[in-house]
């Protein structure tokens, strides 16, 4: 199953209740939070969260590139994210923290940065619901994708496979039309878009457009066959 979930990192924060009402037609909306240490950027917290938690049903996706995740993470969570996902690079004790964040209902994330190794994940798969694997360094929108972790993905998506759980694979950066059949051959099944949606005319169709050419690809892919 493809799932395609909107980043508003690249939406129009004048009209952004406006913008989340638009994506219906999408599985999740994705929030980032940048705390300007993990990453060089600095974007939304606990309030937005909230705020869009008050206009919308939909799933709300966090995905915290932020230091301490550990003592920050269970708050968003409270405040309505429905899946939070941390770094692994960024966490202390992650088994304690997946813990936790499932203790206050919510899915369970965690995030590799490109350079970092599959095995940082590879025992944690009991505690997790999904693996977001990076397709660009972590911090702003807009940068292109990087091919080069289409190969960690895959180790990703057997190492899932190979423990029989029902994790998400979740790919962010550089998700296009052009760049999605590649992911989805590589193993990813949920998949966040910024610019290619609230960079287009339409951002409904275009999350329609996506999911579109993902379907195809895993209808043409050994995974359409199985699943």
């Amino acid at each position: 199953m493809v799932r395609i979930t909107p980043s508003i990192l690249d939406a129009d924060f004048a009209r952004l209740g406006e913008q989340i009402g638009c994506l219906s037609g999408a599985d999740a909306i994705h929030i980032d939070v940048m705390d300007n240490h993990f990453v060089p950027n600095l974007t939304f917290g606990l309030p937005v969260v909230a705020s869009i938690r008050a206009v919308t049903e939909q799933l709300l996706d966090v995905h915290l590139m932020i230091e301490q995740p550990d003592r920050w993470a269970p708050a968003y969570a409270e405040a309505g994210a429905g899946s939070v996902t941390f770094h692994i690079e960024a966490a202390a004790a992650p088994v304690r923290l997946a813990r936790e964040l499932r203790a206050r209902g919510a899915r369970v994330g965690v995030a590799l940065k490109p350079a970092t190794p599959v095995e940082a994940v590879a025992g944690l798969l009991d505690e997790i619901d999904m693996v977001l694997v990076m397709s660009v360094e972590p911090g702003f929108g807009g940068q292109s994708f990087l091919d080069l972790v289409l190969p960690k993905v895959t180790a990703v998506r057997r190492l899932i496979d190979a423990s029989g759980r029902e994790i998400w694979l979740q790919m962010d950066g550089g998700i296009s039309p052009a760049t999605i059949g590649r992911c989805v051959a590589a193993g990813a099944d949920t998949f966040v878009a910024g610019s290619a949606v609230f960079g287009s005319a339409d951002p409904a169709q275009m999350v329609r457009r996506l999911r579109a050419t993902a379907d195809t690809a895993w209808a043409g892919s050994d995974r359409g066959e199985l699943r």
